[in-house]
């Protein structure tokens, strides 16, 4: 077993030889449009590019590594915290700025699993094997041999709507991230000016309604920032602003309504990021998206995520050649809807290769696959997916 643990864990250092940048210099050169050894890979930066803890607990499993320690990095929807010794094996530029929760516990959802989680997570199983949460305000619900909780998020850091609280701790992990590793982080969760279905009617039957709004957010949201620049300063290299604003079909609101009561908010928060630091705008949107695509780049955002490609409209030829040169295109890497889960590792490799092989010309790429990888994906895809984003990410050669 050791023999064949040694064998997996360092797959691929002989090509670590043709690496000339570190994974913060990599990120950052890439997010500025510069020249990189290679294109960056992320897992779990986001909780967008992250993988279900029951995937992580076979991924582990299959490695030959121990599985007594993962610890969930968002309860909710039951993402793991990537460890260093996965992030080296693949060679993962990124890191979950998202410090541990301080006091934890053993949770085992079923048989053959035992995760880390926080102290405050307390699901109680009902009648029909399901997993579930009740608190005053909602109810998170997992099914009986589901892979995560929905119906809402629950903070486990204990601040509330206290963003001044949260920035205390992030602001430590912050800091030690920066000064102790060479991995790229962000700070998640800034407002993208969009609120869903009921916004979206809003902005059709109520238009001042919605503009004021997105007036008194954008407020609060540049005093926010404001408040995070002071205290974490070059600690950090981007935010992300969230806004889901498609289906899989079609986008939730039209063009002009986004133009005219989203957009000039979105852009005066980035205006405001870019006048006032380094920081990088990474907005995650899902569904069929690209119609929004050049208003997304006339407010300035500097980076999109998942890129949605199973998504009308979203075919990856046609977003790369007409928008790689003004947005760096931050996932596409797998299809996890038609391919990541179900195919064999042959096909997820030849196809994670085509997928890379389009977003990194004339760079502008950060790999991930299209969302979250879930929970019932065998260990092998992941491997195959992860190992091939590497061998296909050189610059150089091409």
């Amino acid at each position: 077993m050791n023999a064949q643990k040694s064998a997996v864990c360092f797959l691929g250092d002989a090509q670590m030889s043709k690496e000339t940048m570190t994974s913060r210099q990599r990120m950052v050169a890439t997010l500025n449009r510069k020249p990189v050894d290679r294109y960056p890979i992320d897992l779990g930066v986001h909780f967008s590019t992250g993988i279900s803890a029951f995937a992580y607990y076979n991924l582990r499993r299959a490695l030959g590594l121990s599985c007594d320690n993962i610890e969930l990095a968002e309860p909710s929807l039951f993402l793991a915290r990537v460890d260093e010794d996965v992030r080296r094996r693949f060679h993962i530029d990124t890191i979950l700025l998202n410090p541990p929760f301080v006091r934890t516990k053993k949770w085992s959802p079923r048989a053959g699993y035992s995760f880390v989680v926080p102290d405050g997570f307390n699901p109680e199983q009902d009648s029909e094997g399901r997993w579930v949460i009740h608190r005053p305000d909602l109810t998170l619900i997992m099914a009986a041999n589901g892979y995560h909780f929905d119906g809402g998020w629950i903070d486990y850091y204990g601040c509330g709507d206290d963003f001044d609280a949260k920035l205390a701790i992030f602001a430590k992990s912050a800091e030690r991230i920066y000064k102790e590793t060479d991995y790229f982080t962000m700070m998640m969760g800034f407002s993208g000016y969009f609120h869903g279905l009921e916004f979206a009617c809003d902005m059709l039957t109520d238009p001042d309604y919605s503009a004021e709004i997105n007036s008194n957010i954008l407020k609060a949201e540049i005093e926010k920032v404001g408040k995070l620049i002071n205290a974490v300063g070059d600690y950090i290299d981007a935010i992300e602003v969230n806004s889901d604003l498609g289906t899989q079909q079609s986008l939730l609101c039209t063009p002009q309504s986004y133009q005219d009561l989203v957009a000039p908010y979105l852009k005066k928060f980035i205006d405001f990021v870019h006048q006032n630091s380094d920081y990088k705008v990474y907005m995650h949107s899902c569904g069929a998206i690209s119609e929004l695509i050049p208003i997304l780049i006339q407010c300035g955002v500097d980076a999109l995520n998942p890129v949605q490609v199973s998504a009308k409209g979203m075919d990856l030829e046609t977003l790369k050649s007409r928008f790689g040169n003004d947005i760096v295109f931050w996932g596409g890497g797998c299809d996890t809807q038609n391919v990541l889960g179900t195919a064999n590792p042959e096909t997820v490799a030849e196809h994670t290769r085509k997928m890379a092989g389009i977003l990194k010309r004339g760079g502008g790429f950060v790999f991930s696959q299209v969302h979250n990888i879930q929970g019932d994906v065998p260990p092998e895809n992941i491997i195959a997916m992860l190992d091939e984003a590497y061998n296909s990410s050189f610059y150089g050669e091409q």
